[in-house]
């Protein structure tokens, strides 16, 4: 990757034990200025502090053999990403489930119609439209925390699983796209990450981001909100549970919803109505996206 910066920057960089190259993918851009530098400096500095340490000063030797092995530069800026987002942000994680009968009934019609769709390509589509009806979602905080960021675009990360660590790619402007385009990018996205083929102005700006564990297995888990976001949505395996329809218990094909967001942004009340809204789309997912598919 070739990463535009000044001589002085560079120069910076070296000074602080920065590396370019790795920031620029953080970033999403291919130009680095010194003040990307210095901001980085302190979520670093800020992120462990020099008592916290000590806790990992351990000779680990003592107990056996050991060997060390190096971080990769994904690793790296996830390491550094969490540290800051874990000590910043006052996170809370709402659980929800949502029903998605409707939604495989869909799937297994379009498959018929040679139109394969995965589950995460409502998801997708879905999430946008929650957060073109709730705009305080799609927002950032300025960095001096005075000012809120309205954001009149709705793009979506995707948390991506490889071999050398979890990346992010972007589907921008999801609200303009139909539900086989989503559906192309996510498989796009998945197959070139694994490959380490992503561009760099694929990664970074998301409104929000989505992290699926559903082809793994789980009920629930905690994800953290990737900064400058202020929300994540978790989604978990889908599970046939009894529900109660009134006389009798009936078969339901429901997935685990876990948002988590930034309590200094989002409150309790308004996370809930977020899922309650998300999980009513998803039980009619052709008044979303039917007209939408191609």
């Amino acid at each position: 990757m070739d990463v535009i910066a000044s001589p002085s920057t560079r120069k910076l960089a070296l000074e602080l034990g920065l590396d370019i190259e790795e920031l620029a993918i953080r970033l999403g851009r291919n130009t680095i200025s010194q003040d990307d530098l210095k901001q980085k400096k302190v979520l670093i500095t800020e992120g462990v502090t020099s008592d916290a340490l000590k806790y990992w000063d351990v000779d680990h030797t003592r107990w056996g053999k050991i060997k060390t092995e190096p971080l990769n530069k994904t690793a790296s800026v996830a390491l550094t990403n969490l540290m800051a987002a874990n000590k910043i942000i006052p996170s809370v994680t709402h659980h929800d489930s949502g029903k998605i009968d409707r939604i495989e009934k869909l799937r297994k019609n379009l498959k018929n119609e040679d139109k394969k769709i995965t589950q995460l390509a409502f998801h997708v589509l879905v999430l946008a439209k929650c957060l073109s009806s709730f705009p305080r979602f799609n927002s950032s905080l300025s960095t001096d925390f005075k000012h809120l960021i309205l954001k009149d675009y709705i793009n979506i990360g995707i948390a991506v699983d490889t071999p050398f660590g979890l990346v992010v790619p972007v589907i921008r402007n999801v609200n303009l796209l139909n539900l086989s385009e989503v559906s192309q990018k996510l498989v796009d996205f998945a197959d070139r990450a694994q490959r380490k083929r992503l561009r760099p102005n694929e990664l970074g700006g998301a409104s929000m981001t989505i992290s699926s564990l559903g082809g793994i297995g789980g009920e629930s888990f905690t994800p953290i909100v990737n900064p400058p976001e202020v929300a994540i949505l978790g989604i978990s395996k889908m599970d046939i549970r009894p529900v109660w329809d009134g006389e009798k218990f009936i078969p339901s094909a429901e997935v685990p919803l876990d948002l988590t967001y930034d309590h200094r942004i989002i409150n309790g009340a308004e996370a809930a109505r977020f899922l309650k809204y998300y999980t009513t789309l998803l039980d009619r997912p052709e008044e979303l996206v039917l007209d939408r598919v191609t």
